[in-house]
Formats: structure tokens, C-alpha cells, sequence
């Protein structure tokens, strides 16, 4: 069976550069950081849902354009849009997980482990987090390590602090390192 996937491009002030944005019929599954191309987009879909066809609609993405330019502007703090994620059960696991982290909080990678039932799997849902195809909508920004230090983030250290200045979260350390420091 053939499946579409629809894509456009968002860019807002905040953000230093475009991302891709992409949704099934089910909802959105793919969002890029300003650093990844329109060709990392495709290679996911292809990688995911190999059967799809890219396809350039954004009517059918304005719902998640809107949350996503209402987060920005300071006006949503919850998303409402539904999603279609693509991943194994553990990472679908603490990608769901994330989402309950309540806007201008954070959680460390040792609660996530906890919050999936297995507290030793910290390297792991620091790999799972890293590979959550929907940033921002599923807050990935929002986990820290435990000492409060920001930590590895595919979007760049710089994107996270954005990310949480804009929710208002100011409770972190700079001092991190840009890789599996949990």
C-alpha cells in the first residue's frame, strides 16, 4: 500500500534557519533542525516508510506550521497536533515519555529510564532521545542531566538553550558536553 507524506518548510525568527516538517495522515512525523538538510528528510521517509511519496503540501501541514509559529511567538505551551512516530518499541516508549514533560520543565535521562520501567537503559534513552524524529512537538529539549548541565542534542547545545530560554527555563549549566554526558 502507498502511503503519502507531506512536507514543507518552516522558518520563524527564532530559529537560525529553515526545518522540514513532514506528516503521514496519522500526523506529523518528521521534523528536521536548521543544520539538517531537505535531503536528510528524504532519507528518513525513505528509510521509514519506504513505500511513501514525498509529497510538497503545505495546506496539509499549516495545522502543525501554526503550533509550531505559536510555540515561537511565546503562545502555545502545549501542542495538540497529532503525530505518527517511527521507531522500535523503547524508543517510541521514551518518546512518549517526553511528551508529558510539562512546558519550562525538565526532566533528567535517569527519570526517563525510570518513566519506562527500565532505570538502567540512561545510555539508552539518551540514544532514543537523540533519534526522536518529532523535536520540539515531542520535547526532547526538556531532559538534562541529572547534575542540571545541558547535554548531548542532535539540534546543537545552542538550540537547546533556545528552546528552554523560550520556556522560560533558566535552571541549567552550561557546562556540558555535546555527547552522552547523562
Amino acid at each position: 500500500m502507498k502511503h503519502n507524506v507531506y512536507w514543507t518548510h518552516f522558518t520563524h525568527p527564532k530559529m537560525n534557519g529553515t526545518l522540514y516538517i513532514a506528516a503521514t495522515d496519522k500526523g506529523i512525523c518528521r521534523i528536521t533542525w536548521p543544520h539538517e538538510t531537505f535531503e536528510v528528510l528524504e532519507a528518513w521517509v525513505q528509510k521509514k516508510i519506504p513505500d511513501a511519496s514525498l509529497i510538497e503540501n503545505p495546506v496539509a501541514l499549516a495545522p502543525y506550521s501554526t503550533e509550531l509559529t505559536e510555540y515561537f511567538n511565546g503562545t502555545r505551551t502545549t501542542f495538540t497536533v497529532p503525530y505518527d512516530l517511527y521507531g522500535t518499541t523503547f524508543q517510541t516508549a521514551v518518546w512518549k515519555a517526553l511528551a508529558t514533560i510539562p512546558f519550562g520543565e525538565t526532566r533528567s535521562y535517569s527519570d526517563i529510564a525510570a518513566e519506562t520501567g527500565n532505570a538502567n537503559a540512561v545510555r539508552a534513552v539518551g540514544t532514543a532521545n537523540g533519534a526522536n524524529p518529532v523535536p520540539i512537538i515531542v520535547p526532547c529539549h526538556r531532559v538534562i542531566g541529572k547534575n542540571n548541565a545541558l547535554t548531548g542534542f542532535r539540534g546543537g547545545l545552542q538550540m537547546k538553550e533556545v528552546l528552554l530560554t523560550l520556556e522560560g527555563y533558566h535552571n541549567y549549566r552550561k557546562q556540558g558536553h555535546e555527547r552522552f554526558q547523562f
